[in-house]
């Protein structure tokens, strides 16, 4: 396996997506590559590292003239060192993550590390990796980024490597590769036209400032006869429902989106976007869509509006009248100014910049591989090994969450395992599974995105998911309230919620070897507990109306070969929440449709399930990284969707498990976070 650490600093925008962006990059291109995103600032890692982040945030946001000053400093490092104190703090965990993930190759996006690692291998042995370091400045790269050594330096664009050039770092360590946005830009079909003469020039607004000047900007946009606006408003519910309902009637022309998780397919889809300056310039940019820049708070926001207007890729205004302006003359005279934006967007445009990088990284790690061999592991004192939960206090994670490391040659808990149980492998052979089939995004109300929900249930070894996010029934008062508060999915989602999923359910299996199911929690909420019912559909494929009546949506479930799982159908006592309890109270009817009903929900047992002999599951309802300490399901089968949904659907090899987690000690590829599961304590209910 090739072992890459990312290194990034989230008190910066650029230097968090960079590193997902590669992670991301480097594991589509090679299944045999794990790559681990650390911030050092950010993980817990003591007082220090919490008030720092918290320093720089505040900062960047509220004293930008300050920070702009700290990251223009000959030596950046240096100057934040003697502002904030106590960065040497950080040498030691630094040094720890690096011996426990002995990795191939380490890449940073934060110019802290290079210093950092440096100093570590600076007095009594070589660096037994090759070291990558992302600069994410978009004119120019102040000297903390190259003072340190680096193996390769990948800049933007030849604006940044003069820079570098200047300070002295040679050429051949300078790869101008692009700034690493998602992957998803590099599978671009061909660049948008410029309409014909009875079509629509299309407008992208991100609503990110000046919110409550939205409606009359969009106004201004729609005297223009020829555009079509699309306003995307984020997670203001109350700026979506003043928008939806001034444009109403205005459908042919404007569309109202809340929050999306597909920036990249609207940028593609449309002429020109108007946006604060930050990700969106390079991502518009990677997308080839002209940009008009209405506002920039930080330094590095101001950078990118410079790049905009130093490129020619598009204009900077101060107010929105401006923004509307420029739109009319960039399509004026057979839209001079814009094909110009789009020719020398063009000359700079690497959408595929991230999988260029990963494939630098890659290559790297293999010419590097027979000099690694020979070299010795990386070492430390063992006083100041961290050590596993499991490995302190001498008890055992469950067999499916070991590595593979503690697994026999077939995959299986080696013989120390004190209950025997054996992970399945997919397709072949039958295990125990850990599993949760009731989930919820920020598609909903949801915490974490559908990517942060992989990637927090895959390290913590769970072998099939389901994320079920709100879709409310139209019909009803209570259903048209929560779409526009932005607590389900809104009906414009739901086809990017299925794409979103099929994407990440891919990058699931690839990475964690988890299964991932698309579903939906169908909420039918009346006035009262009584009236009101929520129905979980697991593993659907395809989008379902939300104003079918509830057997209708059951028959479409089950067309899919879905489930249909009663959700929380009894009352709740340990947490709080509405009562749903239409489909509990009306059983004689449902429960023949039903494939199962959650006899556990979160904390709360539901016995009622148990002595009416249902069948049953278990499942978090999970909306928030702590609700990941409840009711899980237990399914003794082979690992693929077909065979779990059959033992489901006749109850048998079914059993519920309390999930534990416990905080992590450590960090790497061979020793990860599947293994901080000291214990699980298993309900003796099963099937």
């Amino acid at each position: 396996m090739k072992k890459i650490l990312i290194l990034t600093a989230g008190f910066d925008d650029a230097h968090h997506a960079a590193a997902r962006n590669l992670r991301d990059a480097v594991e589509s291109l090679d299944d045999d590559a794990r790559a681990e995103i650390f911030d050092l600032f950010a993980d817990g890692r003591g007082t220090f590292s919490t008030l720092f982040h918290k320093t720089c945030l505040s900062l960047a946001q509220y004293a930008p003239i300050l920070w702009s000053g700290l990251r223009a400093a000959p030596d950046e490092t240096a100057a934040m060192e003697r502002s904030f104190g106590g960065f040497a703090r950080m040498h030691d965990p630094l040094e720890k993550i690096l011996l426990e993930t002995q990795p191939d190759c380490v890449v940073s996006t934060s110019p802290a590390y290079g210093h950092l690692i440096q100093k570590i291998f600076r007095s009594h042995r070589e660096r037994p990796f090759r070291f990558v370091t992302v600069v994410t400045e978009s004119l120019v790269a102040s000297p903390a980024w190259f003072r340190a050594p680096s193996d390769f330096f990948c800049v933007a664009n030849e604006i940044v490597a003069d820079s570098l050039r200047v300070g002295g770092v040679p050429e051949g360590k300078i790869k101008v590769l692009g700034f690493p946005v998602s992957p998803e830009f590099a599978w671009a079909k061909n660049d948008l036209p410029l309409p014909a003469a009875n079509e629509l020039r299309r407008v992208l607004y991100l609503v990110h400032s000046g919110k409550k000047k939205t409606g009359k900007a969009v106004d201004r946009l729609l005297e223009q006869s020829d555009l079509h606006v699309t306003v995307v408003g984020g997670r203001d519910a109350e700026l979506r429902a003043k928008l939806l309902d001034r444009f109403r009637g205005e459908e042919k022309r404007v569309q109202i989106l809340g929050w999306t998780n597909q920036l990249s397919e609207l940028l593609r889809s449309h002429h020109v976007v108007i946006a604060k300056s930050g990700l969106a310039v390079h991502e518009a940019i990677a997308a080839r869509c002209p940009i008009i820049v209405n506002h920039f708070d930080t330094s590095q926001e101001e950078a990118n509006s410079k790049l905009v207007e130093k490129s020619g890729i598009g204009v900077v205004v101060k107010k929105n009248r401006e923004a509307v302006e420029a739109v009319k003359e960039a399509f004026d005279h057979r839209a001079e100014i814009w094909n110009g934006w789009r020719r020398n967007l063009k000359k700079i445009s690497r959408p595929d910049a991230a999988l260029r990088i990963g494939e630098l990284i890659l290559g790297e790690i293999e010419k590097d591989q027979p000099a690694r061999e020979r070299m010795p592991s990386f070492e430390m004192e063992p006083s100041r090994v961290m050590r596993l939960p499991s490995q302190r206090n001498g008890q055992h994670p469950h067999p499916s969450l070991l590595p593979k490391g503690d697994r026999n040659g077939n995959g299986e808990a080696s013989s120390n395992h004190p209950n025997g149980m054996v992970p399945a492998n997919e397709g072949t052979g039958t295990g125990m599974l850990l599993c949760d089939f009731h989930i919820h995004s920020n598609y909903s109300d949801g915490k974490l995105s559908v990517p942060e929900i992989i990637d927090f249930y895959g390290e913590r070894g769970f072998d099939c998911i389901c994320i079920t996010d709100h879709l409310a029934d139209p019909r009803r008062l209570l259903g048209k309230i929560s779409e526009l508060a932005n607590l389900t999915l809104g009906p414009d989602q739901v086809a990017e919620y299925f794409t979103v999923i099929e994407r990440e359910r891919q990058r699931a299996w690839r990475r964690y070897k988890m299964l991932v199911m698309t579903g939906i929690e169908f909420n039918k909420d009346g006035y009262t507990s009584k009236t009101s019912a929520h129905l979980l559909g697991v593993d659907l494929k395809s989008p379902i109306d939300a104003a079918l009546d509830i057997p209708e949506t059951i028959e479409q479930i089950h067309a899919q070969g879905g489930l249909a799982i009663a959700s929380h159908p009894h009352i709740m006592k340990s947490e709080w929440g509405k009562n749903t309890l239409y489909l509990w109270e009306n059983q004689e009817k449902f429960a023949p449709m039903i494939d199962a009903w959650e006899i556990a929900n979160r904390n709360n047992i539901f016995n009622d399930i148990g002595l009416k002999r249902l069948p049953f599951i278990a499942n978090s309802d999970f909306h928030k990284p702590k609700h990941i300490y409840s009711w899980k399901t237990l399914i003794h089968c082979q690992k693929n969707p077909e065979a779990i949904k059959q033992c489901i659907r006749r109850n048998e090899h079914v059993a519920i498990t309390l999930y534990r987690d416990f905080a992590p000690a450590t960090t790497g590829f061979n020793v990860t976070l599947q293994e901080q599961v000291e214990k699980k304590s298993t309900l003796p209910i099963a099937a």
